[in-house]
């Protein structure tokens, strides 16, 4: 190999089916990047392999006899502290441990390919070889220590719908309560539990893009909605958009805004990827830019692309404000990163300051 190349990215396997092992493999060999080490059928032998060979990269399988995904994390994580892609199937179940598996350390995950399915073998192939790329760059962190002090009631998810509050929005007039849009990729289910738990009222109202999966997000919004003081929910289409609430949106749906007499509604469709995604936050934040105009308020974080950066200038046209998470407390310095070298984003901030931040704007009013 020519010495002025950059090294491939070394990846372990780990899969107790070997069919999927083969699959993984076949797909991760076809670009150069990337050099495949070793398979592991189970987790011991995935933990004699990490030792021996020293990835950078490890796919681990969520469900696998004898010692799980979920078992091998936190001892890998401790021994040969490596960014690791948890390979999940979408079901409910599977994202309930996948996004357990996140919070523990893992980096990012994604949906086993299917092999039957050969039309979208190219696209799991461009996104397992991204996604592996992506984590051979990212910050490993040790598992998180839960704040004992956040409040871990569960909050019901209706109380976003509680129309108490009064509405964002008057009539004739655009909203006066700031709104706060946040998007968020690689690294942001661990950075949103850390977080969003730290939340108290009163907060503006808070819409979120995750890049995740259908029925993902679903299961996401209720682990969170556990942890937190706040209501916080999968939107659905219609959802008001009220203070003290928390909306994430759907896998595989664009989440807007609009904006009428009553208030500031909810408006879910589907269509093709903006940005490279869906939900797209530049979907999100373009809309809210219009709708909100300078009381918007646009957060960009962790994560790999740029889906974000264009939604960032609408809201700075708007007269609206923009906050970007800085390089040091990210998993993936990537959309963040655009947003600021191309000053879509007025400032940084890092990670636990996240709460300070909103609460000083929910006081400032703007």
């Amino acid at each position: 190999m020519d010495p002025s190349e950059p090294r491939p990215v070394r990846v372990l396997i780990v899969d107790d089916s070997a069919l999927m092992r083969k699959l993984l493999g076949d797909l991760l060999r076809s670009s150069p990047a990337i050099e495949v080490v070793g398979s592991a059928r189970d987790g011991m032998e995935a933990l004699a392999l990490a030792e021996r060979l020293r990835p950078d990269v490890v796919t681990l399988d969520v469900e696998m006899p004898g010692l799980s995904g979920l078992d091998v994390l936190p001892t890998l994580l401790k021994t040969h502290p490596v960014p690791v892609v948890m390979v999940s199937a979408l079901t409910q179940e599977g994202a309930e441990v996948t996004l357990a598996a996140l919070e523990l350390g893992a980096v990012d995950f994604l949906p086993k390919p299917d092999r039957h399915q050969v039309a979208g073998l190219k696209e799991s192939r461009d996104l397992l070889i991204a996604k592996v790329l992506s984590a051979a760059r990212s910050r490993v962190r040790p598992p998180r220590e839960r704040d004992r002090e956040v409040p871990a009631r569960r909050v019901s998810p209706s109380a976003v719908r509680d129309p108490a509050v009064p509405p964002a929005a008057s009539a004739g007039e655009g909203p006066v309560t700031p709104c706060l849009l946040i998007g968020i990729s690689t690294g942001g289910p661990q950075a949103l539990a850390q977080v969003l738990p730290l939340l108290t009222p009163p907060i503006p109202p808070v819409l979120i893009v995750q890049h995740m999966p259908a029925k993902f997000t679903y299961v996401f919004a209720e682990r969170l909605s556990r942890q937190c003081s706040v209501p916080v929910k999968e939107a659905e289409q219609g959802d008001r958009v009220l203070p003290n609430a928390i909306l994430i949106a759907p896998g595989g749906r664009h989440m807007t805004l609009t904006g009428s007499p009553s208030g500031v509604r909810v408006t879910l469709s589907d269509g093709p990827l903006v940005s490279g995604h869906k939900p797209s936050v530049d979907m999100l934040f373009q809309s809210g830019a219009r709708v909100y105009r300078s009381a918007a308020i646009g957060i960009i974080m962790t994560g790999m692309g740029r889906d974000g950066v264009e939604g960032c200038k609408k809201i700075l046209d708007a007269g609206g404000q923009t906050f970007g998470q800085d390089e040091q407390t990210s998993v993936v310095y990537g959309m963040n990163k655009a947003a600021f070298q191309e000053r879509a984003v007025q400032s940084q901030f890092a990670l636990l300051d996240l709460p300070a931040l909103i609460q000083r704007l929910a006081r400032s009013g703007s």
